[in-house]
């Protein structure tokens, strides 16, 4: 396998044995989605994750089904494919946080941790003697990292936030969707939980670079992300858009607000996507399309002209490309390096020569399923690479393991906590 490809070797529960992070270890006392992305990152890069649940429930998506992986006999099991999708190369402990062993025995964890990673609402650990002040007087080198909607302060801090209401309120639905008065007008949201995936993203960056500061300084740090804040960040060009005008960009459903023509194309058999940069490729697509004299018309020779007259270009190249198939459009684009491209469902996706060719869809064996497949991590390392150690875990599955290889503690002494229904 070359090193350009992620290995899918199984050394093991712990952390990673060439893994960038292996010495690292995170206590991930979040759910859902935002946080534990951010830990499988961590994870995938070699830290040793243990994942804190609740005693016979567990992380939320662990009942977000359907759809359920089906087991042996082809029949539906309790596994979420949700849950699946977030929560690899992490080992699982059941706690109880409530009582007040349960929360002493989380403050031993946080003493031996690296990383700490929450999502509660602001203020909502400190009664469980778990907030950063407290933790951080145990161990001053912790890392803690708190994920929240609207961060630690400002008006909307003790507000609870999910990713669609942030979607909408941070401005992205506004410029996501087709235009009012068009058929399907009106705000959209993404198709997943982008907000919430971005905000892991940021998250394991912050936390890396916080790890890499506290080899100058010796210390820890509190890390306040906030959903509003990392979508708000990635507008990008459209939040540029508007503060260079004052005026609020408007949706234009798959097309682009600078660049012509950039957006999707009916073909004879279905759609296709152009995404014409520039004048030469403009230029060349006219040509390959049998209407070279559309490049030479000042209305369309140049981007800045096209993007004026889109209302005027656009039908005419509609009914041009409705002449060919999609495949036949791409063969003959590409072939004048013009970029376009199909629209693909999953299963195109995952057949796609490309996808297969770079590994992302990768196997693990699963102890109530046999094997599961995932997406695999797109990061690719030559020296340190990403390896799939652990499937996503079964409730409490690790947690006498990780008990003795943290905290050293024998198997009665466990056995003891589990009888006080700390466990």
């Amino acid at each position: 396998m070359s090193a350009q490809q992620p290995t899918a070797t199984q050394s093991g529960p712990g952390p990673g044995t060439r893994g960038a992070l292996s010495h690292v270890r995170v206590l991930d006392l979040s759910r859902v989605l935002a946080g534990p992305w951010a830990t499988q990152i961590l994870g995938d890069l070699g830290a040793d994750v243990i994942k804190v649940e609740r005693p016979g429930a567990g992380d939320d998506t662990r009942h977000w089904g359907p759809p359920w992986m089906p087991d042996a006999a082809g029949q539906d099991s309790d596994v979420a494919a949700y849950y699946l999708c977030t929560n690899r190369n992490k080992r699982s402990m059941t706690v109880d946080m409530a009582s007040a062993g349960g929360q002493a025995l989380l403050r031993r964890l946080a003493a031996e941790s690296d990383v700490l990673v929450e999502n509660f609402k602001v203020g909502g650990l400190a009664r469980y003697g778990l907030d950063y002040d407290t933790l951080a007087a145990l161990n001053p080198r912790l890392v803690y990292c708190s994920i929240t909607g609207f961060g630690q302060t400002g008006p909307y801090a003790e507000r609870a936030g999910y990713d669609f209401l942030i979607q909408g309120l941070g401005g992205l639905m506004s410029i996501t969707g087709r235009p009012d008065g068009e058929p399907g007008g009106g705000p959209m949201k993404v198709g997943v939980a982008l907000v919430d995936i971005l905000t892991g993203l940021y998250a394991a960056n912050a936390i890396q670079a916080a790890l890499a500061a506290r080899e100058k300084t010796g210390r820890g740090q509190h890390l306040d992300m906030a959903l509003l804040d990392v979508e708000v960040a990635c507008l990008a060009n459209q939040a540029m858009n508007y503060l260079a005008t004052g005026r609020d960009p408007q949706r234009l459903g798959n097309a682009h607000p600078s660049i012509v023509p950039y957006q999707d194309f009916p073909t004879a058999d279905g759609h296709m996507i152009l995404a014409i940069g520039n004048d030469g490729q403009f230029e060349r697509f006219c040509s390959e399309a049998g209407q070279p004299e559309l490049a030479r018309d000042p209305r369309f020779a140049t981007n800045q002209a096209r993007v004026v007259h889109r209302q005027a270009l656009i039908p005419r190249l509609r009914e041009i490309t409705q002449t060919r198939s999609t495949a036949q459009w791409i063969a003959a684009l590409e072939a004048r390096a013009v970029p376009c491209g199909p629209i693909n469902g999953l299963h195109d996706v995952f057949a796609d020569d490309q996808v297969r060719a770079r590994g992302l869809r990768v196997e693990m064996p699963h102890p109530d399923v046999g094997h599961v497949p995932l997406v695999a991590s797109p990061l690719r390392l030559s020296d340190t690479p990403v390896e799939y150690r652990v499937p996503p875990p079964a409730l409490g599955a690790h947690t006498e393991e990780i008990l003795h290889d943290w905290l050293g503690m024998s198997p009665q002494e466990a056995a003891a906590l589990r009888e006080q229904g700390i466990l």
